[in-house]
């Protein structure tokens, strides 16, 4: 086994068998003195691009060297009908809940690569490795308006206009969507959820961040003390701007937000912004990437910013590669700040800060 003691971000990622680790879209969790990677498994070609296994993880002690800890999610045995081999598991991010003990992840889940579902898949386990046992599939706050929802959005005739239409809008940019209401043409089956991240904050209290609304509109969603569902109190953030990709952050008491235009796997160019609170208002900062490549985020779309301690920060994108989706490639870049804005590098080789290293 090759042993690293740096990143090479883009180029092919052997874990401690030589195989090209196969964790897209995913995060890391810290537990225990250990690292873990969650993230979709590919198979080769097109197919690739649907769940025909689940969610690997990865096990490492320094961030650089990962050990192959099997399936922590199977869709091949997860005892629901519609969550089978062919379906669409994406972004993966799994929490430690204190409060329960046990390990909770979240997916973006469709039954077929029509997008038509929009929900969100949330299974445990009681150890990091899983196995994680699913335990629902859903949307979220059925029936429950956000905390910010303009008047206009509650108009009985523009929700009836929208969801004759609803299935016909697309998710990415046009002017139909926000002439209408998709808010609320979902209330009573709850939000649409698609491209996902979770956040714990400092005071314990865990948020499901998702693009809603045919991919126009971020919403966040606080969870209960269990992370298994929803509070009621969510909130839009970025109205008809049409980002996917969502990461979180915070650093010296303040929000930061990297995510990505609608291209689908196309890489396009990074968005950022900074808020006071996770409801805002937020502020947009434009583009992190500042490197040559940048203006399409070296090839990449973003997926999980990793404090490391120190106020340094890991940065996670994919490469993804739709013909061949198990060639998908990592690229992990160190996040500076100038001026009160995050700024991503694309350095082709570096390392951890001794500080920002685990300690054993």
């Amino acid at each position: 086994m090759t042993m690293f003691d740096s990143f090479h971000p883009g180029e092919l990622w052997p874990d401690d068998r030589g195989t090209h680790i196969n964790a897209h879209g995913g995060c890391l969790l810290r537990h225990g003195g250990r690292i873990y990677w969650y993230g979709e498994h590919k198979v080769a070609g097109r197919a690739g691009n649907l769940a025909q296994v689940g969610v690997h993880v990865y096990v490492s002690e320094d961030f650089y060297n990962w050990r192959d800890a099997g399936i922590a999610f199977d869709v091949r045995n997860s005892g629901d009908p519609l969550l089978r081999p062919g379906c669409v598991i994406e972004r993966p991010k799994v929490l430690f809940c204190p409060g329960t003990g046990r390990f909770v992840m979240y997916f973006h889940f469709e039954k077929d690569d029509t997008y038509q579902d929009a929900a969100v898949g949330i299974a445990v386990a009681d150890s990091p490795a899983g196995p994680f046992r699913f335990l629902r599939m859903t949307r979220p706050n059925p029936g429950v308006w956000p905390q910010n929802v303009p008047e206009e959005l509650k108009e009985p005739g523009r929700i009836a206009r929208t969801a004759e239409l609803l299935s016909t809008l697309s998710c990415g940019s046009n002017p139909e969507t926000p002439r209408g209401s998709v808010l609320g043409a979902c209330l009573s089956a709850g939000q649409e959820s698609r491209d996902m991240t979770l956040f714990l904050d400092d005071d314990g209290r865990a948020y499901h961040i998702y693009s809603s609304e045919r991919n126009s509109t971020t919403h966040v969603a606080e969870l209960t003390g269990d992370f298994l569902g929803y509070t009621g109190r969510y909130w839009r953030i970025f109205p008809f701007r049409w980002m996917e990709a969502p990461a979180l952050f915070k650093h010296e008491g303040r929000y930061y937000f990297i995510g990505s235009g609608c291209t689908g796997w196309a890489p396009n160019a990074a968005r950022s912004a900074v808020a006071d609170s996770l409801a805002g208002p937020w502020t947009e900062l434009g583009n992190p990437a500042a490197d040559p490549g940048g203006e399409l985020t070296y090839g990449a779309q973003s997926t999980w910013v990793e404090p490391l301690g120190d106020g340094t920060f890991l940065f996670m994108a994919d490469i993804w590669r739709p013909e061949d989706a198990i060639d998908g490639r990592y690229l992990w870049l160190p996040v500076e700040f100038e001026n009160g804005r995050p700024v991503l590098r694309a350095p082709k080789e570096w390392r951890l800060p001794a500080a920002a290293m685990p300690r054993r």
